[in-house]
């Protein structure tokens, strides 16, 4: 009892701690989260979590630094503060669900500095089941005309020992590497979203939403709180005009790593579709010149190995024609992919194909077939060079039918090219820095005058802004799955698995999947079955998925093929069956508009058998299910990748199915109504 009492008296000694005082707080429509305000002696901010009475945030503290003033940090005061409360349902056009709820309480309270400039801003927090999301709101005022932001003070920390899963912030290869599964209290410099899962089985994603004219966020370690790291920029990480609001920075909380993947809570603090009707983007299926790339048997550069001829690109359409696939992407048709492209993408015309790639003709001849070709849009990170050149080239696109468009951003993390004025200097930006958020944004803007939707690689981070620009329809991001043709080393078992908890929570991720042969370049083996290739297109969600393999490959596995033929790709709803961070997953999704549902299940690389009951199967009804899985003796080494059964059976509502993943594998399931 005297070292509890002593203990306490220490606490109280600490400066300011003595005239902390709890100034606002709101709770979550279930009472389960309460955030709470606090100001200390100094009139320094902090926000802390609850949940179900057990701080998951302790003490965080809120507030900036200028370039162009001092900083807001101490002296507050409340000023005033009010409450409200919404409830409504929003349609998705295209996604992981179709209708969405959108349930919270919001605090809005504002502050002001005592003395000295009299600035002052609103703190706006809005507290869902499943989460809270914050942001600044800054009015515009005499003291601060304009904010130069160097940091952006904003802490989360974790209130109870933790596991994490991230990877690097700042590093070259951008968002590209294997993650991490460390203690919290081994996290370095990490990228958004970061994965935990507290000691006692709390999973929390942080994250951002929103992020418009702003610089990425990243989180730095110190002791057990992440700190807000702004991607840099010049003058300073943010300049921005009076009023603006911030990003919002997000904290998802489940007691199951599931409650993550099917939370809606970064969708939600977005705005409203902004584009009206886009009934023209058509989710589907892919084909296209890209694995044959990265195998080395094609190039993007012409010559006698060149991919995006007329002949080999007609061979792809009737391809896709034949099995149901709306779409063949090609990927370097355009004049500048000869010589060293990754370092001077100044020599790409985005409107001009090659002499041996007749576009027009292909795009009609698509068009006859019912099929669209998919654009390819490389940059080589000569961003301003495209901005000259996209509208053309869009436009262009739109005349031929070509209604979507694979961009990139390929050089090292902080070498963006920014050239502002024509032959004048140029200039290195980051891809996550508030430059490239508004270039982004730019671009999908443009993209969709003329009916053109847009799938980035080597992106600015997904902030659910898709919502609000839903031609923005999936994006890289991560590391893909052309790590498995040369990466040294390719993806892990678990890389795949792991996404499904990081990477996905922050939205739809052009992963590539379908690459049934298993093998990259020369002879390199792609540590995953054969049945697990087929589970990632219900796991790793995009509305757009692409059969990534060489035609000759699926006629060599055509009973594997069948399933990525059957497959949907837009959906009613997603569950998320089982699973844990890193070791598995299984999802359950109804097909949008239809009575099938599907199961992917992926696993890491211990086996295991993961029962699954059929309860969101309708009531009444029997259902064929098409069973993929992992042949006996299946795993993700050498020939036993390619053992695979496949089998079907009659299932209802009630029923159970006992899924044995091999490591490195899955299973893959369709659901057919049989009775109407």
């Amino acid at each position: 009892m005297k070292g509890l009492l002593f203990g306490l008296l220490l606490v109280l000694a600490l400066p300011g701690f003595a005239h902390a005082e709890q100034v606002a707080q709101a709770s979550s429509p279930d009472g389960r989260i309460v955030v709470q305000l606090d100001l200390n002696g100094e009139g320094r901010l902090a926000y802390r979590v609850l949940r179900d009475g057990k701080p998951v945030i302790a003490d965080s503290r809120l507030g900036f630094i200028f370039r162009n003033g001092r900083q807001i940090l101490r002296g507050l005061q409340l000023d005033k503060q009010a409450s409200r409360s919404a409830d409504g349902t929003w349609e998705q056009p295209w996604g992981e669900r179709r209708y969405v709820r959108d349930h919270y309480n919001e605090l809005r309270a504002s502050f002001v500095e005592k003395d000295h400039d009299k600035r002052h801003f609103d703190m706006v927090f809005r507290v869902f089941d499943d989460g809270v999301g914050f942001r600044y709101d800054i009015p515009e005022q005499p003291r601060l005309a304009e904010a130069q932001i160097v940091q952006e003070l904003t802490e989360f920390a974790i209130a109870r020992p933790a596991t994490a899963w991230w990877i690097p912030a700042f590093e070259w290869n951008r968002e590209e590497y294997l993650y991490h599964r460390t203690p919290l209290a081994e996290v370095g410099v990490a990228q958004t979203p970061i994965t935990l899962r507290t000691d006692d089985g709390v999973h929390l994603s942080i994250h951002e939403a929103a992020l418009v004219d702003y610089a990425g966020m990243n989180l730095m370690r110190d002791g057990g709180t992440l700190r807000a790291i702004l991607t840099p920029g010049s003058p300073t990480p943010v300049v921005r005009k009076t009023p603006f609001a911030t990003p919002w920075r997000t904290i998802t909380i489940s007691d199951r790593a599931g409650g993550l993947v099917e939370s809606n809570l970064i969708l939600n603090l977005n705005e409203p579709n902004k584009l009206g009707d886009i009934s023209w983007f058509k989710p589907s299926k892919y084909v296209g010149v890209w694995w044959s790339l990265h195998i080395d048997k094609e190039t993007w550069a012409t010559g006698a190995k060149h991919g995006a001829t007329t002949a080999n690109t007609k061979r792809y359409i009737d391809f896709a024609a034949e099995n149901g696939f709306r779409g063949v992407l090609v990927e370097g048709w355009n004049i500048g992919w000869d010589g060293d492209w990754f370092a001077n993408g100044w020599d790409f015309d985005f409107r001009k194909p090659t002499p041996d790639y007749d576009l027009k003709g292909l795009a009609a001849y698509a068009r006859t077939k019912g099929v669209h070709l998919i654009g390819h849009h490389e940059t080589g990170c000569a961003v301003s060079h495209y901005e000259r050149q996209m509208d053309e080239a869009f436009a262009l696109f739109g005349r031929l039918g070509i209604d979507a468009v694979k961009t990139g951003y390929v050089c090292d993390a902080g070498q963006i090219e920014r050239q502002d004025v024509a032959n004048g200097p140029v200039l290195r930006e980051w891809h996550e820095g508030q430059w490239m958020s508004n270039h982004h944004l730019r671009v999908v803007q443009d993209a969709a005058k003329h009916h053109v939707a847009i799938n980035a690689h080597e992106p600015i981070k997904d902030t659910g802004l898709r919502r609000t620009y839903p031609n923005w329809i999936s994006r890289e991001g991560a590391r893909g799955q052309e790590f498995n043709a040369w990466g040294d080393p390719p993806n892990s078992p678990e890389h795949e698995v792991t996404l499904v908890y990081t990477r996905m929570l922050a939205g739809p991720m052009d992963y590539t999947p379908g690459v049934v042969s298993l093998t990259g370049k020369n002879g390199q083996e792609i540590g995953s079955t054969l049945a697990r290739q087929l589970a990632l297109y219900v796991a790793l969600y995009s509305p757009i998925q692409m059969a990534a393999d060489l035609p000759e490959h699926y006629a060599q596995h055509a009973d594997a093929f069948q399933f990525i033929k059957d497959v949907a790709v837009d959906w009613d709803e997603s569950r998320v069956l089982a699973g844990e961070v890193g070791e598995y997953v299984a999802i359950a999704r109804k097909q949008r508009g239809g009575g099938e549902w599907f199961i992917g299940a992926i696993n890491d690389r211990n086996a295991r058998t993961v029962p699954l009951k059929l309860d969101f199967l309708d009531p009444g009804k029997h259902y064929r299910a098409e069973i993929y899985r992992d042949g006996e003796g299946a795993g993700w080494k050498g020939e036993s990748r390619f053992r695979f059964a496949r089998e079907a059976k009659t299932v209802t509502r009630g029923d159970a199915l006992a899924l044995w993943l091999a490591g490195g594998g899955g299973a893959a399931v369709r659901f057919v109504p049989i009775d109407g």
